[in-house]
């Protein structure tokens, strides 16, 4: 699931010069990336539903870059044997082995939206200093 997404051509020079302008750099805003990555986590840890506890486990993050973005990624290693990560299966609903479906349960959205919220104003505030 990519959560913030930054955008530029060529390499970061002209966003550390701008950013430096107001006080800033890219490692502000990769250190708010990840103090929110934390928080993700742990949002997201409280709000899985429960049996065994191994799918609230198992969230991680990182922070990746690919070419000229930036990405914010929760990962969930919890999966099936045929490799279906089970926040998703428990997000979408999925069926049993009998044929019976069993309903989705939407904990993703509302647990990690609060931090979506936080990094846009942090970001925003941070680049606006």
């Amino acid at each position: 699931m990519r959560v913030i997404m930054t955008n530029k051509k060529g390499d970061w020079s002209d966003t550390e010069k701008w950013l430096k302008k107001r006080g800033s750099s890219l490692k502000d805003i990769v250190d708010i990336l990840q103090e929110c990555g934390a928080e993700g986590v742990a949002a997201l840890a409280a709000a899985t539903p429960v049996d065994t506890g191994r799918t609230a486990s198992s969230w991680d993050y990182a922070i990746e870059q690919d070419g000229d973005q930036l990405y914010l990624v929760f990962t969930n290693n919890n999966t099936t044997i045929t490799d279906i990560p089970i926040p998703i299966l428990i997000q979408y609903g999925h069926g049993n082995g009998s044929g019976v479906h069993i309903m989705g349960r939407d904990f993703i959205n509302p647990a990690i939206q609060p931090i979506f919220d936080e990094i846009s104003e942090k970001i925003g505030k941070e680049i606006v200093k």
